[in-house]
């Protein structure tokens, strides 16, 4: 006979476990009646924060479920535990045979006087989401809005990012000294802290909201700290509380911190009620993540069905782009574990932190931290518990991680949300699993958080599969057919391109690579219309964030050389704003410490005296170094330095997968290491000789001899043909190094390609080239004749003109400094 389930709550764990159940039981045992709150169908809360991008719901609306009794908007009132039945809201009476609550937590608000004003919110559903979008659009006030989140956990971030999605300024105030003080060590929140910092976003640790008061049609939030902020709106997401109400109700158990008390098998103490997910507490622990929520759900599913499984424990390691930050965390991340030992990479200048915990005798992984780059997340949280074999600081050490697929054993988990074993996703691949989307549909790994997916496709590899170059899950072309498409098809939007050739809405990996595609076909300034939303931060102010939140200046000076009367200008302008100043490694002079609202102020002063943006902010040609050559030289043999002018002014501006960097000598001493760079030029006797995809920083290159004893003409017309070659083909974020070496052929092909013409395209490349010179403009010289662009460039903390309680410097050699944010230098074990 058939039996009723009845469940309470239908978010992503009771959707998971309508799902099992439909699954599962095969000879339809079970009638399956769920009773959901919202008014809409189960949703994926985990990627809440990309709703803010498209505000259409059904992007995270979660498969429908054939053969369930869906109650949308109607909630269980009370429970008859007697006569096992249920009355809903809307005064209905449910019988049930078994019930589970999966009604998940409410978040807490902390007891902050003014919290019930107008303004302040919670981030917990669409609903919330779209109660906060009207209040932003009706704070409707000259200058840079600003919204306040408290609480700097996983949520409190996501929240921050949707506000930054808003078009708001958020402010993240955290009671801990540390962001994410749950997930991430002091290392590992310094270097987050700065790196989010970076992306118009300002962090308050160590301090709380001591009062929310309205003024007008702002509010104003003081921080025990005597700090105030000026917002427009305050989001409450500090935590979360579970919601067990209805047991409380009917008397069922409940834990002393929240949370109703279940065994093994997820069962209450009435034996015909259950509780899955965030409202459950299982010996004594009340998990916040979804994996563990799913796996309850299969735990409740199989026991309905005559199983005897039992809860096996969670994994609570998390994997996520916060504000387009990887943040990682697993096993015994804090080094709790009695005699635990750790081995710490911290990289403040390439913005990476990496942690492994390792046993007393360093043979046995206990847990990690990474920040900045997680990209090794997915090979190391599968290890712990198990051998190590080797030095543990090879797992990551900046030369790469010493752990491959292939050492892992076939027990090992490499999908925790979904506990799926590297010997299941090889069972599929073997059954005709062809390729992720396959893996995912057969498995189940990679559908929740996705962070598994890069070992999906290493995988897929290993057994032989050819991989997807797709750019990112919303595009499945690589960066060099994007760049074809947009070239042929004339689109000039991201929101037409991906209407046309992608899906969904986008995400940090392909708007700004879109958005450089766009830039470097000549389609306007960066901050026009819609391409402004798709900008980093940098290209987004014009300017290069600093570690303390201030921006740096940097001016063209073609080729190094400079009048007296512009070294004067800059010395004046350094000196009444207050900046520190540096000649940089590429012959430029460096102002530090300006503030947002000062940054059109100071560019005015630049612009009038001849100078324009130096492009040290953006994917694009930085500088072009040059020695003295034959204008003072006796040893030089050609005008070095005019034909360095000559190449920057020609270049500047021109948007690329990543920052060029390029150098003229006038002989074979080599005083400008033009074979560091991504195109050099040396002077001879006879000509030029070309140098390309050369390059400094973290894995140096010296450049390969492309052309020898060239004249000007020729010359100029082959950096013409490497740099847009480069543009129209490279992958993103591809320094022209990695390009060359990736390239089938190598520097072979690409002589072939630009000197000899193999592919019959160095006609149109030059006149690409021809059309970017001659659509040049000034971007700070458009920011400064246009009133609505020159609106963006206000303080993002409080009003114009007020100091930023954030920003603090200190005196060092004559000049002031940022006072530092105390990243911990390398750890050795």
């Amino acid at each position: 006979m058939t039996r009723t389930l009845v469940v309470v709550g239908y978010g992503m764990v009771g959707h998971r476990l309508a799902q099992a159940m439909r699954d599962r039981d095969v000879d339809g045992e079970w009638r399956i009646e769920v009773l959901a709150e919202e008014a809409r169908p189960a949703y994926d809360r985990v990627a809440l924060s990309s709703y803010v991008d498209t505000w259409n719901a059904d992007d995270l609306t979660l498969p429908h479920i054939d053969g369930v009794n869906l109650r949308l908007g109607e909630s269980a009132l009370e429970i008859n535990r007697e006569k096992r039945e249920v009355i809903t809201s809307k005064g209905e009476r449910v019988n049930y045979d078994a019930l589970v609550l999966a009604t998940g937590s409410n978040p807490f608000v902390p007891p902050v006087p003014g919290r019930e004003l107008p303004g302040c919110f919670v981030y917990r559903t669409i609903d919330d989401l779209d109660a906060i979008r009207a209040a932003v659009e009706k704070a409707d006030r000259p200058g840079r809005r600003a919204g306040m989140v408290l609480g700097g956990g996983l949520l409190g971030l996501e929240a921050a990012n949707a506000l930054r999605g808003m078009g708001l300024s958020p402010h993240v105030v955290e009671l801990a000294p540390r962001l994410m003080p749950i997930q991430v060590d002091d290392g590992g929140a310094g270097l987050l802290k700065n790196l989010v910092q970076k992306l118009d976003l300002t962090v308050h640790t160590g301090t709380s909201a001591e009062v929310i008061e309205r003024d007008g049609e702002r509010m104003v939030a003081k921080l025990t700290n005597g700090v105030e902020l000026d917002v427009d709106v305050v989001v409450f997401s500090a935590g979360i509380r579970p919601r067990d109400d209805l047991a409380k109700q009917i008397g069922l158990t409940t834990a002393p911190r929240g949370g109703v008390v279940v065994d093994e098998g997820c069962r209450t103490d009435d034996e015909n009620i259950y509780a899955i997910g965030e409202c459950a507490c299982v010996d004594g622990m009340v998990y916040g993540l979804v994996a563990p929520g799913y796996a309850m759900a299969e735990v409740v599913a199989d026991r309905l069905l005559g199983g005897t499984a039992t809860f096996p424990g969670a994994d609570t390691s998390t994997k996520l782009k916060l504000l387009g930050v990887d943040v990682a965390s697993f096993g015994d991340a804090h080094g709790a574990t009695e005699g635990a030992l750790e081995v710490v990479f911290n990289d403040a200048v390439a913005g990476t932190y990496a942690k492994v915990v390792v046993s007393d005798d360093a043979k046995t992984l206990l847990g990690g931290i990474l920040v900045g780059d997680a990209s090794a997340y997915t090979m190391l949280r599968p290890m712990v518990g198990r051998a190590i074999s080797g030095d543990p600081a090879g797992l990551i050490a900046p030369s790469g991680t010493d752990v491959a697929m292939g050492s892992l054993p076939d027990d090992a988990q490499v999908c925790s949300c979904n506990a799926v074993t590297k010997a299941a996703i090889k069972g599929a691949i073997a059954e005709g699993g062809a390729d992720v989307p396959g893996l995912k549909s057969c498995t189940k790994a990679g559908t929740t958080c996705g962070s598994c997916i890069p070992m999906l496709k290493q995988l897929l590899a290993e057994s032989g599969v050819e991989q997807s170059k797709a750019l990112c899950e919303h595009f499945e072309f690589s960066r060099a057919e994007l760049f074809e498409i947009i070239s042929s098809t004339g689109i000039r939007a991201f929101s037409e391109l991906i209407a046309k050739h992608g899906k969904g809405s986008g995400c940090d990996l392909c708007k700004p690579a879109v958005a450089s595609i766009l830039a470097s076909l000549g389609n306007g300034h960066v901050l026009d219309g819609e391409q402004a939303s798709l900008q980093d931060t940098n290209d987004h102010f014009l300017a290069n964030m600093q570690r303390n939140g201030t921006y740096s200046v940097v001016p063209r000076i073609p080729g190094g050389e400079i009048t007296p009367e512009k070294l004067m200008v800059i010395a004046e302008v350094a000196r009444d704003f207050g900046l520190y100043t540096k000649i940089t490694g590429g012959q430029r002079i460096d102002l530090f410490g300006a503030t947002v609202d000062q940054l059109p102020h100071i560019w005015r002063r630049l612009v009038d005296a001849g100078m324009e943006s130096g492009h040290a902010y953006g994917k694009s040609l930085r500088t072009v170094k040059s020695c003295v050559g034959t204008t003072w030289c006796r040893f030089g043999v050609q005008d070095s330095v005019g034909l360095a002018i000559q190449l920057e002014l020609r270049y500047r501006g021109l948007r690329s997968p990543h920052k060029l960097k390029s150098a003229v000598s006038g002989c074979a001493r080599e005083c400008a290491e033009a074979r560091s760079k991504d195109f050099g030029v040396i002077a001879t006797e006879h000509g030029w000789n070309l140098y390309v995809a050369g390059n400094g920083g973290f894995k140096p290159r010296h450049a390969d001899l492309l052309v020898s004893d060239v004249d000007t003409e020729t010359l100029i017309k082959l950096i013409d043909r490497f740099l847009m070659f480069y543009i129209r083909t490279a992958d993103r974020l591809q320094r022209t190094a990695a390009w060359v070496e990736a390239m089938e052929g190598g520097l072979d092909h690409l002589r072939d390609v630009i000197v000899n013409d193999s592919l019959g395209i160095c006609a149109d490349l030059e006149a690409a080239m021809e059309q970017h010179v001659g659509s040049y403009a000034d971007e700070w010289r458009g920011v400064l004749e246009d009133p609505e662009k020159l609106a963006r460039f206000t303080s993002f903390v409080n009003a114009p003109g007020t100091p930023d309680p954030t920003i603090s410097f200190r005196e060092e050699r004559g000049q002031k400094v940022p006072v530092q944010l105390g990243i911990p230098e390398v750890v050795s074990r």
